[in-house]
């Protein structure tokens, strides 16, 4: 196995705050890319959370996770002295991630024409609510908003009930997975393709649009026929039976049995073998009309058996089933430690910091995590005298004037 990240050498300059813009820099990173982070004076990223006590920037979970393998500096763009300092950084990167509102690098004189200008080499992956343009370009644009703009909310919950957001912030981690993968296609463009163009590129990318396509055919099926699909809970339209049901012992369970190959596995699993050839549920058609009471048949059996015995009967059985876990669950759980997905990092100030493990899993050169979000400002002398060349005066100026 080389000791080579696949990404060792790419330098890539996160500008953005909070999560989808940089969380594109954060996987870029795990697999070895140098991650520039800029971060506002005094009290950084707001990812990092509220202000410690003494008035020093926070750690927070999210921010030991997401800032991981980033190097911290600090540096006012709002000052023109600030934006001067980013210049000479951008000279000396090969991405620049950011995620400002549509038209405000373009007030300090940094939007694509002039840093393409610095810097023709340069990739830029722009992540915004709307996007750079479109009527809505310049409204504000946050998860929750993406997640119901895109289509994506709609259709998510139980049908009494309004829609529902799910637990975590899935359009601005998606969005950032697509930038992390469009990044990786430009630098391929620029560096490897038919031997490369050398040339850098503009990445416009939307929060709202990983979301809508993962929509997956809602939009065909609307095109086609005009319907718009609907809350449905925890049900499958086109897979019955298949839910979510409570066990005795009150955990959580999902079954995924509507093929018509796992449908009789299901039954004999269940002590109804009977079932499987019953006229009312021998095909999936069928099933699908009667989902109601198929569900209901389950969620008795399930509700009168403990966890451990429905686990030990369905995975014996080959039928598709899964507990729904907690934080606690994971931390036990023996698949979860013997695909190593997670990964104790050890920090000077914070200790041992329990965190999810670098994904995806490449086996010739795997990811890392070198170290956990860093203090405010961490990489200051690294970046500015090691990269840039100035001198403790130069700093002591910046300093004074609060650029840094």
């Amino acid at each position: 196995m080389t000791t080579q990240l696949p990404l060792s050498g790419v330098r890539v300059l996160d500008i953005g705050t909070l999560i989808a813009g940089p969380f594109a820099a954060t996987m870029l990173g795990d697999f070895g890319a140098e991650i520039i982070k800029v971060e506002q004076p005094g009290r950084g990223d707001a990812l990092r959370g509220s202000p410690e006590k003494d008035g020093t920037a926070a750690r927070s979970g999210n921010w030991l996770v997401e800032g991981r393998n980033k190097k911290s500096i600090t540096l006012d763009l709002r000052q023109a002295a600030g934006q001067a300092v980013l210049r000479e950084l951008i000279a000396k990167v090969d991405v620049l991630v950011e995620n400002f509102t549509p038209g405000t690098l373009e007030k300090w004189n940094l939007g694509w024409e002039a840093v393409h200008a610095i810097n023709p080499r340069l990739i830029m992956t722009r992540v915004s609510g709307y996007g750079q343009k479109g009527p809505y370009a310049k409204r504000a644009g946050y998860d929750r908003i993406a997640l119901g703009f895109s289509g994506y909310m709609y259709p998510t919950g139980f049908p009494d009930r309004f829609p529902v957001r799910p637990a975590f912030p899935t359009a601005d981690y998606n969005t950032g997975t697509f930038a992390a993968l469009a990044t990786m296609f430009a630098l391929y463009g620029r560096d490897a393709n038919a031997g490369g163009s050398g040339k850098g590129q503009l990445i416009d990318l939307a929060l709202y649009e990983a979301p809508f396509r993962i929509t997956a055919d809602m939009m065909v099926q609307f095109a086609q026929t005009g319907e718009i699909r609907e809350r449905i809970g925890n049900r499958n339209p086109t897979f019955a039976p298949a839910g979510t049901f409570q066990t005795r012992d009150g955990r959580y369970v999902q079954i995924a049995a509507g093929g018509d190959g796992v449908w009789p596995r299901l039954a004999a699993a269940i002590d109804r073998p009977e079932l499987a050839e019953d006229p009312r549920y021998k095909t999936s058609r069928e099933r699908i009309g009667r989902a109601d009471e198929l569900e209901a048949l389950l969620a008795e059996w399930i509700g009168s058996h403990d966890f451990a015995d429905i686990e030990a009967r369905l995975v014996g059985g080959n039928v598709p089933f899964g507990g729904i876990y907690t934080a606690a669950d994971i931390a036990t759980d023996p698949h979860f430690k013997a695909r190593d997905n997670l990964a104790t990092i050890v920090d000077e100030e914070m200790g041992a910091i329990v965190m999810p493990a670098v994904v995806p899993r490449l086996e010739g050169t795997p990811g890392r995590i070198a170290f956990a979000g860093p203090p405010l400002g961490a990489h200051n002398d690294e970046i500015y005298k090691g990269l840039l060349g100035k001198s403790d005066a130069d700093l002591e100026v910046l300093r004074e004037g609060r650029v840094i």
